[in-house]
Order: structure tokens, then C-alpha cells, then sequence
């Protein structure tokens, strides 16, 4: 439509003046679109939040993969370009006389462009974060307190927004999305996070209810998908306009893909359902030791560590369907490695050496 085509060539603009008048932050903005990779999620910021608060930990990944289940979705319904192949495709510009937007090895993603899966991961599990951080001073009740809470009210939503607008700056600046699919993410995943801030359940959720909401999420995706296939509608139209405009080959990725996403995020819910029902974290996270301080630093500490290790299991691509069932259960032994594996060795370890000491 017009008014598409006119909002892109808007974005596009704001684009090349970010990479004309920014390229001494150019380092910077790329460091931010890692930032807000929604894969730190699962690797960075649940470790700490679940050794700290399993509520909030526990919530933190139930927003992630349904807030990312929603993106999927939104993403095949909007059918969103991304700059770096529009420009190159459009009739809106003269004599083929294109704009030159320069690529980076982060910018070739081959999912849809709206809304924005990095600015819609990063604002709801930083909502949670903020939110979570809050309700331990919103019990003040000393007026000195009260004042206290409100400056940290202040500092940390300040802290949530600068972060936000970095991470969609950068997202723009690396030609990878339009400015109004960074906006629609961000809000997207604080509606998703808030909507969670009055899902107490998901605390108390059995095994089989994980199971249950894992198939429920991959069969409608699948549904939907196979459905709009039949109407001859290809939601995967984009895997082959990326590998056509990237402007290096190397960089496209199959994790990119939207199904990659959706089995990426599946497999972690299992793992989380998995740890959290089983005997080694209701030995090791619900025992004694769980309420000590040095406790939760070895387990912080080991479940990093050990997340970091999994960066060098690199899964074979040359067979997709291969790659999605390792990717599936290398996403589950993340969490099922934080919540279970890892303070049942601390737990186990703290015990060994008590006996010795007595």
C-alpha cells in the first residue's frame, strides 16, 4: 500500500542518518543488538534471576517463550519486510536509483521483520526484571523509605527505558528492521509481561501441564502454518529474499528461521518443566542449603559457567530437521541444568563437605 511504502521510505531514511551520523558508536549499537538477543534470556539473565528468586525466574521464561510464540505469530500475520532486502526490491524510488544501505554480519535475519523479536524479548523480560526489583521496596512503609522507593522507582524505570531505546536504535542502525516494528516489539512484550504479572498458575504448573502448553503452542504454529500453505501462502517468503540481499552469504543463519525460534523456545519450557518436577530440585532447591547465601552464589556461579559451555556445542545445519531436534534438546538442558543439575551438585557437594567438617 501507499501508506506502507511511505513509512518504510521514512524508516529508510532514518536509517542511512544513523549510519552517516553514528558510526563513531557503531561498536556500541551492535553491542546492544546482542543485548537484546532474546537467546540471553535463557543463557544470562535466568541463571542469576532463578538462583535469587525462583518465582521470578520461573515467570521469566514462561514470558520469554510465549511472548516469542506471540512475535512468531504476529510476524507471519503482518508479513513485516526488512530493510536490507526492501530497498532493494521496491518501485517506489526513480530510475532504480535505490538507497545503499550498509549491512553487518547481525543484520541478514530471515523471519519476518514485525514486530521486532529483539525489542519485544528485551522489553518484557526487563519488565519483569524492573517489576521483580520493585516489589522488594514497594513494602516500605517509613517515610524515608517511601522516598527511597520512589528514587529507585525512578532510577531503575529510567535504567529500562534507556536500554529499550538502545536496543531498538541499534536494530534500526544495522538495517535489520523499520523504526515502527522496533516500536510495536517493545510494547508488544510489556503487554505480554504485564499479562504474566496476573498469571500466578504458571508457579504451580505440573509436568504434564508444560507438556500440555508445549504441544498446544507447536500444533496451532504448525496449524496455522500448514493451513495459509494450503491457500498457497508461503510464511516462509522471506527465508528466500534474505539469502538473495544479504550481502554475505556466510552471514545467513538457519537459527534465524522462524521455526528455529519456536523449537528453540519449546525445548526450554520443556527443561524448565522438566527441572522444576524433578526429585533433584525438590532435594537440592527446597532443602535447607537452599536458603543460604553461599548456596545460591555457587549455584549462580556454576550455572553460568556451565550455560557458557554450551555456546561451543555447535549443531550441524546441513540437515534442518536434525538441527531442529538438537536444537530443541539443547534448549532444554539449559534450564533443566540452572534449575536441577546444578544445585543438586552444589547441594551435594556443601553436604560432603559438612560430614567432613563434623
Amino acid at each position: 500500500s501507499i501508506k506502507m511504502d511511505l513509512l518504510h521510505s521514512n524508516g529508510v531514511l532514518i536509517i542511512q542518518h544513523l549510519q552517516r551520523d553514528y558510526r563513531a558508536y557503531q561498536d556500541f549499537l551492535n553491542f546492544m543488538s546482542h543485548v537484546g538477543d532474546p537467546r540471553n534470556i535463557f543463557s544470562i539473565y535466568f541463571p542469576l534471576w532463578f538462583q535469587l528468586n525462583q518465582v521470578v525466574g520461573t515467570k521469566m521464561i514462561w514470558v520469554a517463550v510465549i511472548g516469542d510464540w506471540f512475535n512468531l505469530i504476529f510476524k507471519w500475520i503482518l508479513f513485516g519486510h526488512r530493510p536490507y532486502w526492501w530497498v532493494q526490491e521496491t518501485m517506489i524510488y526513480p530510475n532504480q536509483s535505490s538507497p545503499c544501505l550498509e549491512q553487518f554480519p547481525i543484520t541478514c535475519e530471515t523471519g519476518p521483520g514485525s514486530p521486532s523479536g529483539h525489542a519485544m524479548g528485551s522489553s518484557c523480560v526487563w519488565y519483569v526484571m524492573v517489576t521483580a526489583a520493585l516489589s522488594y521496596t514497594v513494602r516500605w512503609k517509613d517515610k524515608l523509605a517511601v522516598t527511597l522507593h520512589r528514587l529507585t522507582w525512578s532510577f531503575l524505570w529510567s535504567i529500562f527505558w534507556i536500554i529499550q531505546i538502545s536496543v531498538c536504535i541499534s536494530r534500526v542502525f544495522i538495517a535489520t528492521h523499520f523504526p515502527h516494528q522496533v516500536i510495536l516489539g517493545v510494547f508488544a512484550g510489556i503487554l505480554v509481561a504485564e499479562a504474566f504479572e496476573h498469571t500466578p498458575a504458571i508457579q504451580t504448573a505440573s509436568l504434564r501441564m508444560y507438556i500440555k502448553t508445549n504441544l498446544f503452542l507447536f500444533i496451532f504454529a504448525l496449524g496455522f502454518y500448514l493451513s495459509l500453505k494450503l491457500l498457497d501462502i508461503d510464511l516462509l517468503w522471506s527465508v528466500p529474499k534474505a539469502k538473495k540481499w544479504c550481502a554475505n552469504p556466510d552471514w545467513i543463519n538457519i537459527d534465524t528461521t522462524p521455526f528455529a525460534g519456536l523449537v528453540r523456545n519449546l525445548g526450554a519450557l520443556f527443561g524448565l518443566g522438566l527441572g522444576i518436577n524433578s526429585e533433584m530440585f525438590s532435594t537440592s532447591c527446597k532443602g535447607k542449603n537452599s536458603r543460604k547465601l553461599s548456596f545460591r552464589i555457587l549455584c549462580i556461579a556454576a550455572s553460568l559457567a556451565t550455560l557458557q559451555l554450551y555456546n561451543f556445542v555447535k549443531i550441524p545445519t546441513h540437515t534442518e530437521y536434525l538441527f531442529y531436534i538438537l536444537s530443541f534438546c539443547k534448549s532444554a538442558a539449559m534450564p533443566l541444568t540452572v534449575v536441577a543439575l546444578v544445585p543438586y551438585c552444589v547441594h551435594s557437594l556443601m553436604k560432603t563437605t559438612e560430614k567432613k567438617l563434623n
